[in-house]
């Protein structure tokens, strides 16, 4: 058995300080779980090339722009590093593999029964956007 890390991407896509998750199939890891979607990397995929290749398959979206890497989580119990990476799409989502989707902002976001590595990033988008208030609180 091998410690080597399978390479996960998960697309931050976000419009109106809402972000786009959807729920995993019931039949799944995590199943009926909400996610950020995205999917493993097939060997020698680019980060890129395997998020236009997964939007594409699971919402039918096009990939405009695919940016830096915000957060990164192990999976745990399982190989994988998931990287969580900002997205900007065109199109309107099809769901073609997941069983719902919305745009929620973070304080729905930190209600909804998240799959445990989308948990810990949406826990980071909080105290960054905490940072960020209380920096602008202080600028007033």
């Amino acid at each position: 058995m091998h410690d080597e890390k399978i390479p996960v991407v998960a697309a931050v896509i976000s419009r109106d300080d809402c972000y786009l998750v959807a729920r995993r199939p019931d039949h799944k890891r995590h199943g009926g779980r909400w996610e950020f979607p995205g999917g493993k990397l097939k060997p020698n995929e680019s980060k890129e090339g395997g998020i236009r290749r997964e939007l594409s398959e699971e919402l039918r979206l096009e990939v405009v722009s695919v940016g830096e890497t915000l957060f990164s989580a192990d999976d745990k119990g399982a190989p994988f590093i998931i990287e969580f990476v900002k997205v900007a799409v065109q199109g309107t989502p099809k769901l073609s593999e997941h069983s719902e989707m919305g745009w929620f902002g973070l304080d729905t976001l930190v209600l909804l029964p998240l799959a445990p590595a989308d948990a810990l990033f949406v826990e980071h988008l909080v105290s960054v956007s905490d940072e960020r208030n209380s920096l602008k609180d202080q600028n007033s």
